[in-house]
């Protein structure tokens, strides 16, 4: 299994004109890489994986895979809330040659822990690719609780999980009681260094399109308990904290169209560009840390 530590980007959907764009797609992975990105995340919630047809996530695969030339680890989002689906996007992400898959918490169902159990097994079970379970109930209803999660660690082909509650405490109970090497790696921007430093294994980020040469340094410094990125880190929490402003990605599809690196900031419905006074306030905060 490839390393899956670091900080990896969770790669928006660059669209125009209603279709994938193809060459903002490619320049936002060199610029990505070129700022020492650990990996990708491709079809997580920040692509509009909602919005995205099966043609389409194989090309944005291949594209990704193309650019980054074997550089880094590459995840592919295989989640829903129907777990047939679920197995069959994880068996084509392992034959497009994903390194690992990123598996949601079935959402709307609202499963009890037994059946989050029979599902990650079923999913795990179904192909060769490593799990990363993604625990992230502010858009999921239902949760992995601690105990699901450390029963879970043991189970063959599930190989860690993207811990994206933004509880740190939460997040230290998953270190202490899962089994030794389950890779714990944040999915919450804000809090990823607090649990890097307990002891997580990285973060699977959105301000790191933006920001990635410093989610680089702040996630080696707090994995090392170094110290040293906390102020810097707290420096540019407001421009963090901007790109939630409304649903992600759409704030950070805004700032990337600004930086140059994307030719636009369309988004698929029901999602709409970023609203004003939004785009004033992320363009000031976007200044401030001499991006624009």
């Amino acid at each position: 299994m490839k390393d899956l530590s670091g900080v990896f980007t969770a790669l928006v959907t660059p669209f125009r004109d209603g279709a994938v764009d193809t060459p903002s797609l490619e320049k936002l992975v060199r610029f990505q890489l070129d700022r020492g990105v650990e990996g990708f995340v491709i079809n997580g919630t920040t692509a509009e994986s909602p919005c995205l047809g099966k043609k389409e996530k194989a090309d944005i695969f291949r594209v990704v895979r193309a650019e980054s030339g074997g550089q880094v680890p590459l995840v592919m989002g295989t989640g829903s809330n129907n777990t047939a689906e679920t197995i069959e996007a994880t068996r084509e992400a392992e034959a497009l040659g994903a390194d690992a898959a990123l598996v949601v918490v079935p959402y709307y169902n609202k499963p009890p822990q037994r059946g989050l159990v029979a599902h990650y097994k079923a999913v795990a079970a179904a192909s060769g690719l490593p799990v990363l379970l993604y625990n992230v109930p502010g858009r999921t209803i239902a949760r992995l609780e601690v105990e699901t999660i450390a029963q879970l660690s043991l189970a063959p082909n599930i190989a860690g999980i993207k811990e994206a509650t933004g509880d740190v405490a939460f997040g230290r109970r998953v270190i202490a009681e899962s089994r030794p090497g389950f890779l714990v790696t944040s999915g919450d921007d804000a809090t990823f260094p607090e649990l890097a430093e307990a002891g997580g294994a990285g973060v699977i980020s959105v301000a790191s399109h933006i920001l990635p040469d410093k989610f680089v340094s702040w996630s080696r410094m707090a994995r090392s308990r170094a110290g040293g990125w906390k102020a810097d880190f707290d420096e540019h929490r407001p421009l963090i904290d901007e790109l939630y402003v409304e649903a992600n990605p759409i704030p950070v599809k805004t700032a990337l169209f600004l930086m140059g690196v994307i030719a636009t900031p369309e988004m698929r419905l029901p999602l709409v560009p970023l609203g004003e006074p939004h785009v004033g306030d992320l363009k000031k905060k976007m200044r401030s840390a001499g991006l624009l």
